[in-house]
């Protein structure tokens, strides 16, 4: 992503901000807790945010992959909070589990899998300490955040009750995913068109690719791809996604909803018209994702917290 998008983009999050003051919310409803770590890998520590409820909880939470470009640090961490998907979950009970699974300048994408995999271990063995059901997950995340958390749903692993490291003993599934335009196929980017190798080679070997052949360059972009990855009906995925997106286009979850749904699973599409890469007015789509989750899951009988 080049600087003057960038720049683009933290002006229209800025600008979703203001829009918060639409959105039925508490003034504060979550107490951040930063730099958590959850697990090390290459002798690195690999960091969470929690945000906690500062009113009544649901018992529930939502793990957030926080990446943008396959990058991930604290700034992705404040688009997040502009785009108000912890201040509207937390205000609905939810406990936020804001993951960063590392960046492409050291992991692969299927590293980063691997990171957002362990992220959703962690929170799972220490569900009692923060009070949530393990079993009924929410799993969310934007762009490249998006594309780690529908390729972590899609290719869940089991839990080893016989394994050495603890947190191999909890799975990796989640009970509902909802995600933001995820770059679903790298295999072919737009129809009929492939992706440039620059852009997908450094995601797919860390280093690059020198020395790799076509053929296994194809196959690591099929393994790192969601749309590649669906096999049987896992969890409710909803994606939300604009149709004047400039980075990913449209066909990416219009594909995936509908791999999915011939799979025999339940997907679901919300085209938000004119809508780029964010939109100025995405707070209210995160609104309708948090009533998603909602429906998804709490437990029958129990009524969403009112903000």
């Amino acid at each position: 992503m080049n600087l003057p998008f960038r720049l683009r983009c933290l002006a229209v999050l800025a600008s979703a901000l203001v829009m918060l003051s639409s959105v039925p919310v508490a003034a504060v409803s979550f107490e951040q807790r930063k730099d958590l770590v959850y697990a090390e890998v290459h002798g690195t520590g690999l960091l969470m945010d929690v945000f906690t409820p500062s009113g009544k909880t649901n018992g529930l939470a939502i793990v957030d992959v926080v990446s943008g470009a396959w990058y991930t640090d604290r700034n992705k961490i404040r688009d997040h909070m502009l785009a108000g998907l912890y201040e509207i979950h937390c205000a609905k009970g939810y406990t936020v589990f804001a993951i960063r699974p590392g960046s492409k300048t050291r992991y692969t994408a299927l590293e980063m899998d691997q990171n957002v995999k362990t992220g959703i271990r962690y929170v799972k063995s220490h569900a009692s300490e923060y009070g949530i059901d393990p079993e009924r997950l929410g799993l969310t995340g934007a762009s490249a955040g998006g594309h780690l958390a529908t390729l972590a749903a899609l290719t869940p692993v089991d839990a080893n009750p016989e394994a050495k490291n603890p947190l191999d003993r909890f799975s990796t599934r989640v009970r509902a995913v909802g995600v933001f335009f995820p770059p679903t196929d790298f295999v072919n980017w737009k129809e009929g068109q492939a992706i440039d190798p620059k852009v997908i080679v450094p995601l797919l070997f860390v280093g690059g690719g020198a020395g790799k052949s076509e053929i296994e360059i194809r196959e690591q972009a099929r393994l790192s791809s969601p749309l590649h990855r669906v096999t049987k009906p896992e969890p409710p995925f909803l994606l939300i996604h604009g149709d004047a997106d400039p980075v990913v286009p449209l066909e990416h979850s219009q594909k995936l909803v509908k791999a999915i749904s011939d799979a025999g699973g339940k997907a679901e599409l919300i085209v938000k018209k004119g809508g780029g890469h964010p939109w100025l007015t995405l707070p209210q789509e995160v609104q309708v994702l948090a009533d998603w989750f909602d429906r998804e899951l709490l437990p029958a009988g129990l009524a969403p917290a009112k903000p």
